[in-house]
């Protein structure tokens, strides 16, 4: 499916090794964007495992179905903060759901947008910043050339496997421009890559 992809990654011989090392790319997208933009809610400055636990439990206070956004206002700050959440996130992911209900946030709008088109609508909304409208775009959206510079475990991946203790960040962008216009894979790989393997 990303055979192109992998053709310009392994242009560049340090992601040839991880491309090699991880095999094939089997990022997925989240059908619902309304589960898109709230999984990146929840995942903002924490830890791929901690996300994952605090997801879950999120998912679970509503039953084995992601919830929509009118079962999600009838819980209370503090019912979901019981799965995990912080009361600031709690209440960006209230907030979001009213806006989905009253027609203030339409996800159809962001199939025809840029994707900066889409990151300036975005983070317009409270609670919603340039990574996590990055993250929506990849996983929401499918955007194959995302590059979320404000993901640490994409820039310290990318200075641990090249060798780079406090790169500018020109440098990165650099780096990154390479994999265009398939940075989204590429960013994948490194987060797949890097912290799982050893490189000489």
């Amino acid at each position: 499916m990303h055979s192109q992809a992998i053709r310009v990654l392994k242009k560049d011989p340090k992601m040839k090794k991880i491309v090699e090392a991880v095999g094939p790319c089997t990022i997925r997208t989240i059908p619902d964007p309304f589960e898109a933009i709230i999984d990146a809610i929840i995942t903002q400055q924490i830890s791929d495992s901690a996300g994952k636990a605090i997801s879950k439990r999120f998912r679970d206070l509503f039953g084995e179905e992601f919830p929509k956004p009118f079962q999600v206002v009838k819980f209370s700050n503090a019912k979901l903060k019981s799965a995990g959440l912080s009361k600031m996130k709690a209440d960006y992911i209230l907030d979001i759901s009213k806006k989905v209900i009253k027609g203030e946030l339409n996800f159809d709008s962001f199939v025809e947008m840029t994707d900066e088109e889409v990151i300036e609508d975005l983070i317009k909304i409270r609670g919603i910043g340039r990574w996590t409208a990055e993250m929506y775009l990849i996983f929401g959206l499918g955007r194959m050339d995302v590059f979320p510079l404000g993901d640490l475990g994409l820039v310290n991946g990318i200075k641990k496997l090249y060798n780079l203790d406090d790169p500018p960040i020109e440098k990165i962008e650099k780096i990154g421009k390479k994999w265009s216009p398939y940075r989204t894979i590429g960013t994948w790989y490194i987060w797949r890559g890097v912290k799982n393997f050893q490189y000489v």
